[in-house]
């Protein structure tokens, strides 16, 4: 049986860290960390998100504002709003949470958001930064699945890391970060040939597909560190990438879903957000 990565239990510690961490910069300053969320439209996904966000900060001492907007905002409104969140010295980070609607240029709002407050590391500054591997915001799902694998001992240096999705928003910056690490990094995508052949050589297998139970027992070798980031709601249950019963004895260890990788992409932003108000007060 797979030993199991537990992210929930992980990610409390963390949280009860910021929140130390948090009160004593408030003693410091006089003033508390603020984080301003963005949630346009009615996307309840994103809705639960951005509730789960509000009370992990509250329970955090950060300071939570919510600007919730219709989805038929203009670009032109959604960045005056920005514009004035980055010249607000009371806000410390910004986060637009996505998706946003498709009449709205994604990527040129992101890069309205000053690099300073820019919680979710999405900005083209940050990007390049970590690709130079350079000191960056680092998006909070990647940055999470480093802390797992450092709580838990997890050498990665010379080991082969394959990571299964090319997003912006975990598997770029993923690979980014294992290379830091010393790792071989390949990434896999939907046009890959031979994928089987490709996972099955991984020592270190992320997975960031969305796409309920796709990885099975054929796609990992044994012992095989799994990682999973995918979550799918299926008949009101909720699933991962990979099939937890199929591949729980051939693993080495494993993210279960839920309670894995998710509690630790929260905590990373409370962290994010902690380093941007630091930075930003000192």
């Amino acid at each position: 049986m797979a030993t199991i990565l537990d992210g929930k239990k992980l990610s409390k510690d963390i949280r009860n860290d910021v929140k130390i961490e948090t009160n004593k910069l408030i003693e410091k300053y006089g003033v508390s960390p603020h984080l301003v969320v963005i949630l346009i439209g009615d996307n309840p996904a994103s809705e639960t998100y951005v509730k789960a966000k509000e009370r992990a900060s509250k329970a955090a001492n950060i300071r939570s504002t919510i600007i919730k907007k219709d989805d038929d905002i203009s670009q032109a409104d959604l960045i005056d709003i920005i514009e004035s969140l980055n010249e607000d010295e009371d806000v410390h980070g910004i986060l637009l949470q996505l998706p946003i609607p498709d009449h709205i240029d994604e990527e040129k709002v992101i890069n309205i958001i000053d690099p300073s407050k820019d919680v979710d590391g999405f900005s083209n500054h940050h990007v390049a930064r970590l690709n130079k591997g350079l000191e960056a915001l680092v998006p909070c799902t990647p940055l999470g699945i480093m802390e797992i694998f450092r709580a838990y001992d997890i050498d990665l240096e010379g080991k082969h890391a394959v990571v299964m999705g090319r997003s912006q928003i975990v598997g770029k910056p993923m690979a980014s970060l294992l290379l830091k690490a010393n790792a071989t990094v390949t990434v896999t995508h939907s046009r890959t040939k031979n994928m089987k052949e490709i996972t099955k050589q991984a020592d270190v297998l992320v997975v960031a597909v969305g796409r309920a139970k796709m990885v099975d027992a054929s796609y990992i070798k044994k012992d095989a560190v799994l990682i999973d980031v995918g979550i799918s709601r299926v008949d009101g249950k909720l699933y991962g990438d990979i099939d937890f019963e199929d591949v729980k004895d051939k693993a080495g260890y494993i993210t279960p879903v839920p309670g894995g990788v998710g509690p630790m992409t929260i905590a990373m932003l409370l962290k994010n957000t902690l380093t941007c108000f630091k930075n930003l007060m000192e």
